[in-house]
């Protein structure tokens, strides 16, 4: 082999580009479980019935910028991009280079930012990204299983970033998620998933 050629991909490596070729985005989400279940918190991507009523109290005229933790393969991403108007902004943030890789691969739009990075640096994302604030916050990191003291920096940062009249909507599998948020939005809507996997607890925490 010469010094110009490529030395050959690792066989193992193939084997898992393939099958991530295959499975595509059930694939990576699956990779990123086995990574990260911590961070993930489900083995599979939420159903159609979950982000519809998850969306719904949005009130997509007045969004200009809207924020996603953790969006894995982009199971809400593209639900929130149909329904945002054309000057409005989409921001995801992942601790995961898998999805985020995948997210910049597959999403094309302009209005698309995906950040490697943590959900509790809300507002420096933001804010780099030329906005003062965010309509609404989405997140379904699994709050209850989080490191120490991550749930509530990330809870008390949203607060924070959300401009009055915004929200943050959760999705979680236990309604431990409203203990995180109650200690700062007082007026907290909910609602239950059964067509999911799990069955999904929802959260609505307005900002007043």
């Amino acid at each position: 082999m010469t010094s110009t050629q490529a030395a050959p991909e690792p066989l193992l490596q193939r084997a898992k580009r393939r099958a991530e070729h295959m499975l595509g985005p059930w694939g990576v989400f699956f990779k990123g479980f086995l990574k990260h279940p911590v961070m993930v918190g489900s083995i599979i991507p939420s159903s159609k019935r979950t982000i519809t009523k998850m969306l719904a109290p949005v009130k997509w005229d007045e969004c200009q910028l809207f924020v996603e933790y953790g969006p894995g393969v982009g199971t809400f991403c593209r639900p929130v991009l149909e329904r945002l108007r054309r000057d409005g902004s989409l921001i995801v943030i992942d601790t995961n280079p898998d999805f985020i890789d995948y997210l910049t691969r597959t999403i094309r739009d302009s209005r698309f930012t995906a950040v490697l990075g943590s959900a509790a640096d809300v507002e420096e994302i933001v804010r780099a990204h030329g906005h003062d604030h965010a309509d609404y916050v989405l997140s379904g990191l699994p709050f209850s299983t989080l490191p120490d003291g991550v749930g509530p920096a990330i809870a008390a940062a949203t607060h924070r970033v959300i401009r009055p009249g915004g929200a943050f909507l959760v999705y979680q599998f236990s309604a431990k998620a409203r203990d995180f948020m109650a200690r700062h939005f007082r007026h907290i809507d909910s609602g239950f998933e059964p067509w999911n996997v799990l069955p999904c607890q929802l959260f609505w925490g307005w900002k007043e």
